[in-house]
């Protein structure tokens, strides 16, 4: 699968959820259940594009970004943001790797007290479980994935920066800042 299908799948499933920024599940249901539809190489098809849309946003000033919004942001905490990032689709992905700060046309800043953060965990696990529901086995499916994916990284790209300096990230992320950070 290539990157235009993969992003058509992720359109799709889109078109079938009210609020993606507040219900990034509904999008993960809906790609489970058009993947499950189809062949197994097909789902190793779009987790190997998954893996290599998670390789180029394991970027310092994405995270920071996720940070700021989400008032912290461990690895797995980016490893969810990042998927609920992949769940607002492939212009508002573009947008915020071009210019992490374009995300505050996305973000709500006044979430209800139950809101937990732009969390999209179950896209990590999108690709795994429709192949389980296909062809039986989750260790499969990584195995295939882990064959034909060439990219690879350890440390996130970009120079590295204190993200609880306010003053730092108010030069770095203008817009985000007059969000989320109190005077």
């Amino acid at each position: 699968m290539d990157r235009d299908g993969f992003w058509g799948l992720v359109e799709a499933a889109r078109d079938e959820v009210d609020d993606t920024a507040a219900d990034p599940d509904g999008v993960a249901d809906a790609l489970t259940k058009a993947l499950g539809g189809m062949a197994p190489e097909q789902i190793v098809g779009f987790g190997v594009e998954f893996e290599h849309l998670q390789v180029e946003s394991y970027r310092l000033d994405l995270w920071a970004a996720a940070y700021l919004i989400n008032g912290g942001a461990s690895d797995d905490g980016f490893d969810y943001f990042r998927g609920w990032l992949v769940a607002q689709g492939r212009e508002i992905w573009e947008a915020a790797l071009a210019d992490p700060d374009s995300l505050a046309d996305v973000v709500d800043e006044d979430q209800d007290e139950e809101f937990e953060g732009f969390d999209g965990e179950a896209l990590l696990v999108v690709g795994p479980n429709a192949y389980q529901a296909a062809a039986g086995s989750e260790k499969a499916y990584w195995e295939a994935v882990e064959a034909a994916t060439t990219e690879y990284a350890d440390v996130p790209a970009g120079n590295d920066f204190d993200f609880d300096d306010k003053s730092e990230m108010r030069a770095r992320f203008p817009r985000l800042s007059v969000l989320y950070l109190a005077d």
